[in-house]
């Protein structure tokens, strides 16, 4: 079994909900990378998404945007970020996503980029901006390496598309919790809990909901209607930060814990 169907199993059979933190590789250092992703686990998180960089991450906002480049420039490729993999492989098991943009993996090479994830020990791959009608002969790849192949819906999406998203998804199924770009919000956009209800109805797959989540209130929220939520900026922004490595472990750490704290209850 995929690691992150293990992972919901499990979090099903005890009635708690998956907390997924998104980090950028490489930022601020790639052994920094593995020990914010071993102490994330540590405080409880469920699955992890590495960010594999990309010029123009045109679905995130500043702060991810920030993080990208900032993982271009320490020179993050893919030789750096399947190193990063091995070397929490080595030290955990916790499940690993791919989460990433068409291009840079299209210019590898789809094939040779999804057995290159697999031998390193990931076990799924998100790539935003990849349209589900385009993706018969990758769907067959990660099939074949028992990759999960992960897609976003969002609030705009058709009963109809999301039909045809479920026919090519595995792993879960990724909600935006707004239309728009990552980031740091207040308040979920509006008709938020009936839309993410009528996506979970309708879903075969867990679902998660990310964009925007940064406060133990919205993780409240999100765990009462579906499978798991994502954070993503308010962790990257500490990663940006300039101080010491041991103080912005803290800082993440003091962060993470309250968010993941409610993931951790009873939810009937």
């Amino acid at each position: 079994m995929n690691r992150i169907d293990a992972a919901f199993a499990r979090l099903k059979g005890k009635k708690q909900k998956a907390f997924i933190p998104y980090i950028a590789a490489g930022v601020p250092g790639r052994e920094e990378t593995v020990r914010i992703v071993l102490e994330l686990e540590k405080l409880g998180a469920d699955i992890l998404e590495l960010g594999y960089p990309f010029s123009d991450p045109m679905a995130d906002g500043v702060v991810n945007q920030a993080a990208a480049n900032k993982a271009l420039e320490l020179g993050v490729d893919a030789n750096a970020y399947f190193a990063m993999v091995a070397d929490i492989r080595k030290q955990s098991q916790i499940p690993l996503i791919v989460f990433s943009y068409l291009n840079p993996i299209y210019k590898y090479g789809m094939e040779a980029f999804a057995k290159r994830a697999k031998a390193a020990g990931m076990d799924g791959i998100l790539l935003v901006d990849m349209p589900v009608e385009e993706t018969a002969e990758f769907q067959s790849v990660c099939k074949r390496e028992g990759l999960a192949l992960i897609f976003l819906v969002a609030p705009t999406t058709t009963p109809e598309r999301l039909a045809k998203v479920l026919e090519g998804s595995s792993g879960f199924l990724y909600y935006i919790s707004r239309t728009g770009i990552t980031g740091e919000q207040d308040t979920f956009q509006k008709d938020f809990e009936s839309k993410v209800a009528a996506i979970k109805k309708g879903c075969n797959l867990p679902v998660v909901v990310g964009f925007g989540i940064s406060k133990p209130e919205h993780v409240r929220t999100v765990c009462r209607l579906v499978d798991g939520v994502v954070v993503g900026s308010a962790l990257v922004r500490r990663t940006l930060e300039s101080k010491p490595f041991p103080a912005m472990l803290a800082d993440i750490s003091e962060l993470a814990a309250p968010l993941i704290a409610p993931t951790k209850e009873t939810w009937t």
